[in-house]
């Protein structure tokens, strides 16, 4: 996630961490010198396009601006509930961490915050399709037996064991043990939710005819602007191309929010944050440094 103080004006024009422009530059490029070449061929050959209208230009553009609107919305809404239910993981571990604290067996309430950060990592290597047993394993005491398929729902089962351990045991009551087993409930529910933003992509023939419509829409605007506009036909295709091009870019970023690109969410800095609280719960020291943004990226 790009993190920086607010742009001036000469940072507006010229920064390009986090700019949409590097990704989109070769075709924007294209775009307009086609223009120069379609302006070229307008001065030499004018009767070809002496009956080229704007009038529809206009109305496929009016559209294709509506259309992107709601793909970029859809895209963001995916971005801003993953960002939520991380969220809720850290509201739902820093809960247990409260309704643990009158636990007296410390060896046991260690082993389960513990397997909380366990369960964040072993998450966050899901989502990004890495080792999860690698990510986890530091936290975890014991491992889980059976570690094949989802890993991350094993934690919780083995942390829901232990609080059912501690309320056989009359450690904890029953009431507590409800609210501690709702808890793991709902990080469940949370899994869950990351699962489906990054397993269910948005329709392909949605992003598909999208993205069709922008490249067509952006080759033959040229052929009308020639005639009227002349050599400022590839100024306004460059801004035009830039525009569309740069918000379709921007959609594809967030469709996955889980994903190696610089607006990524930064797990890795919740993840941190989590470790922070659980391990000063417990009352380890020192504590890992939060994460701090590398030239303006947050990972």
């Amino acid at each position: 996630m790009i993190v920086r103080p607010k742009p001036n004006l000469i940072s507006i024009l010229t920064s390009l961490k986090g700019s949409i422009a590097k990704r989109i530059a070769w075709r924007a490029l294209m775009v307009t010198l086609l223009a120069s070449v379609i302006v070229l061929v307008e001065m030499w050959h004018p009767s070809y396009f002496s009956k080229v209208s704007a009038t529809p230009f206009t109305l496929l553009g009016l559209s294709l601006s509506i259309f992107m609107s709601f793909r970029n919305n859809a895209c963001y809404e995916r971005w801003y509930e993953a960002r939520k239910a991380w969220g809720d993981l850290l509201v739902e571990v820093r809960s247990m961490a409260r309704e643990t604290q009158f636990i007296q067996d410390e060896p046991a309430r260690r082993r389960l915050l513990r397997s909380l950060c366990g369960f964040a990592h072993a998450l966050n290597a899901r989502l990004h399709r890495k080792d999860e047993l690698a990510a986890s394993t530091a936290w975890l005491d014991p491992v889980p037996g059976d570690i094949a398929g989802d890993l991350c729902g094993r934690i919780l089962m083995q942390a829901g064991e232990q609080c059912s351990t501690l309320a056989e045991s009359g450690v904890v009551n029953e009431w507590r043990y409800t609210l501690m087993a709702n808890h793991l409930t709902r990080l469940t529910q949370v899994q869950a939710i990351c699962e489906r933003i990054k397993n269910t992509p948005l329709p392909f023939p949605y992003t598909l005819l999208l993205h069709r419509t922008i490249y067509l829409f952006c080759i033959l605007l040229p052929f009308a602007m020639a005639e009227p506009l002349g050599w400022m036909t590839p100024v306004f295709t460059a801004i035009v191309s830039y525009t569309f091009f740069g918000l379709d870019a921007i959609a594809d970023a967030l469709e996955d929010p889980f994903g190696g690109d610089e607006n990524q969410l930064p797990i890795d800095a919740l993840v941190r944050i989590l470790e922070r609280d659980v391990l000063a719960t417990l009352g380890d020291t020192p504590l890992p440094p939060l994460l701090e943004p590398v030239d303006f990226v947050l990972n």
